[in-house]
């Protein structure tokens, strides 16, 4: 960790040196298969007992981890470097606003954005689609305008949809499903009209793990002049993303989901949407000038954070960003396709599971129910031995009720996720059918 400098500065390279990579051939990043248990081995909670058994997190889909490197930035940030960014006249707010843009421009090159100044730094997913909503909604959806909505969403991609078309006299379209959780494709191409402005849509589902044809389904909506929100919490983290090649208008993120901390994400935005959108919240940070008779704002992206962001978690985000793209993606996704497959078959033998949701395209999300077994009493008998799963709705409703479902258990896997792990949510959950009886 970097310490300070007894002259009073961190010296030349030193803030960026908080979040540096992990080198090229460290146990994480070596050439050949990718190796699950040398990633382990940057997450220090992996390693901590649940009631008395090793943990097994199997919730990545409601958080993921944090590897030792985003840790030891944020300590070493907070430590050493912590200053309010932009305007400042100091060293420290200098090198603050360094690593805090370096961070931005970390976030454009994973997302295959053209320049830094089409991300904008939120809390989050949901306040980056409550943003787009309501800057650019609400000069953009007036009566009788449609938002054509995939029942498979997360209510934040929902809610703020809803809550803008009431608003603007819009309304919002579901988009339906097929038996095995796909969007119907077909149903969307006739949904589309003259009257849609927008469809929001998840690059990954959070609930059936479904990845619907992104491109195709942005094509379509181009071709009726709507633009296209994606939501790619839950995608950013298993496979990587282009939003040039999906040719995306919006695309928006968490950063917890990413291996990052809390309360931090971006929203990608086309410069011409960004530049005519109007500002959100308004305060500190946002603005050019300030005066009782006008007030003009800050250029894109700033106009769009209003306050003293995150600013660690920009310096997490950038850590997070940097130790993932160490890896090799490709064998990661890889990787993680075949402990999803592994896992499919192990969980066929347990009497009485059903997995709900089997689109062919698909993430590591196993959503299932057990015949006789609340979800909830699942959960907790899973977490008696160690073994983090989520039960509920899962903040998806609708895709749940398309199966006739209110609640079902969810384990949603990630790149530090072993087949052994499985084994031990499989021998856990028949312990649990053999203990009823």
């Amino acid at each position: 960790m970097t310490t300070p400098d007894p002259g009073g500065g961190l010296g030349p390279g030193a803030v960026e040196s908080l979040v540096a990579a992990p080198p090229a051939m460290s146990p994480s990043t070596a050439g050949g298969p990718f190796d699950p248990e040398a990633v382990r081995r940057d997450f220090p909670v992996l390693h901590r007992p649940v009631n008395g058994r090793p943990l097994v997190w199997l919730d990545n889909g409601a958080t993921t981890q944090k590897p030792r490197q985003v840790i030891e930035a944020l300590g070493a940030f907070y430590g050493v470097a912590n200053s309010n960014i932009h305007r400042g006249a100091h060293t420290m707010a200098r090198e603050a606003t360094a690593v805090f843009e370096e961070s931005r421009a970390a976030v454009a090159a994973f997302l295959g954005a053209p320049s830094p100044a089409e991300i904008v730094f939120t809390r989050g997913t949901t306040e980056a689609i409550n943003l787009v909503a309501q800057s650019w909604g609400r000069d953009n959806l007036g009566p009788g305008d449609e938002i054509l909505v995939p029942a498979l969403e997360h209510h934040s991609n929902i809610v703020p949809w809803q809550l803008i078309a009431k608003e603007r006299g819009a309304r919002v379209v579901p988009v339906p499903l097929l038996a095995d959780g796909r969007i119907d494709v077909d149903a969307y191409a006739d949904l589309l009209s003259y009257r849609t402005q927008l469809v929001a849509i998840s690059h990954a589902s959070n609930v059936l793990g479904t990845v619907p044809p992104l491109r195709e389904m942005i094509a379509l909506a181009h071709r009726h002049a709507a633009r296209v929100l994606v939501d790619g919490a839950q995608a950013v983290a298993h496979f990587p993303v282009d939003v040039r090649e999906l040719d995306a208008d919006f695309y928006a993120f968490s950063g917890h989901k990413l291996f990052a901390p809390t309360g931090i994400g971006a929203l990608y935005g086309k410069p011409e949407l960004l530049a005519a959108m109007r500002p959100w919240q308004g305060g500190g940070n946002m603005i050019d000038s300030v005066d009782f008779g006008e007030t003009t704002y800050a250029p894109v992206p700033h106009r769009f954070e209003a306050g003293t962001g995150h600013i660690a978690g920009a310096v997490g985000l950038l850590s997070a960003l940097n130790w993932l793209t160490a890896l090799d993606r490709d064998a990661v996704t890889a990787y993680e396709g075949a402990l999803l497959s592994y896992a499919q078959r192990a969980l066929a033998t347990v009497p009485g599971l059903e997995l709900v949701g089997a689109a062919p395209d698909r993430i590591a999300v196993l959503t299932f129910t057990l015949a006789g077994f609340d979800p909830a009493t699942v959960a907790d008998w899973l977490d008696r031995d160690g073994i983090a799963v989520r039960a509920g709705h899962h903040c998806a409703q609708p895709a749940l009720r398309h199966f006739g479902l209110d609640s079902a258990a969810r384990a949603s896997l990630a790149l530090y996720n072993t087949p052994e792990e499985v084994d031990a949510l499989v021998s856990s959950l028949t312990s649990l059918r053999q203990q009823a009886g």
